[in-house]
């Protein structure tokens, strides 16, 4: 599939009212005594910002690796597109995060020896998108963060402020219809997380995407159109 093409359906997309994300029954332990989720359920449909609210260690950063295939629950389970995530092997799921998911944290996790453009082009190169096709496409999305003029930077070159936006560019540059967001604001002053979370809500926006954000912070679940909170190791609303 076209990275640029990202609400076009083929013959294993979900039909028209099957959810974007669902989650069924999941549980997850990582003590046998001491679970971390329990028969969590959960649905997120296209052009959805959803905030998960919870304390520290409740579990919120575990939901989002389930999602992401990252790891496997105990029990239950994680459907996107109707596609069984909870099912897929490693290959599969690593095709499904490059192609369909986006990933931003509080930690930037740029890699120091790559300039700007080479981080955001990054992802579209190991998708085998030709370089100067992921070039071109790198290009306009560090000038859709406003950083048209800092392309060559490194990591180290840049403010944190600066930083985010290019880890939000390398995100958001294959158009992914889910949007999994772990604290993306939490190492930004309020007018950097402003200017994060507008681009956040823009990609929504204009990619009938859907964006599950994980904060603690009241300006962030502010942009949410839902918020739902991990307590006692099940999701409520909030």
């Amino acid at each position: 599939m076209n990275p640029r093409e990202p609400g076009r359906r083929d013959d294993l997309g979900p039909a028209n009212d099957t959810p974007l994300l669902q989650l069924i029954g999941v549980c997850k332990h990582f003590d046998r005594d001491a679970p971390v989720l329990r028969d969590v359920d959960l649905r997120i449909d296209a052009g959805e910002r959803v905030a998960l609210l919870g304390e520290s260690g409740s579990g919120k950063s575990t939901l989002l690796n389930l999602i992401a295939g990252l790891e496997r629950p105990d029990a239950g389970q994680i459907l996107f597109e109707g596609r069984p995530v909870h099912a897929m092997g490693e290959r599969d799921t690593a095709f499904l995060r490059r192609a369909r998911m986006g990933f931003v944290f509080q930690a930037f996790h740029l890699l120091p020896y790559l300039s700007a453009y080479h981080n955001v082009a990054l992802p579209l190169v190991l998708t085998d998108t030709a370089p100067a096709e992921a070039g071109r496409l790198a290009e306009e999305a560090l000038e859709r963060v406003g950083l048209g003029n800092r392309l060559y930077a490194l990591p180290a070159q840049l403010s944190g402020g600066e930083q985010q936006r290019v880890a939000l560019a390398r995100a958001l540059i294959h158009r992914p219809l889910l949007v999994l967001a772990d604290e993306p604001t939490g190492n930004l002053d309020p007018a950097n997380a402003a200017i994060a979370l507008d681009i956040l809500t823009r990609h929504v926006t204009d990619c009938g995407a859907a964006l599950l954000m994980v904060t603690h912070s009241t300006q962030a679940a502010a942009i949410a159109t839902r918020r739902i909170r991990l307590a006692e190791q099940r999701l409520v609303d909030a």
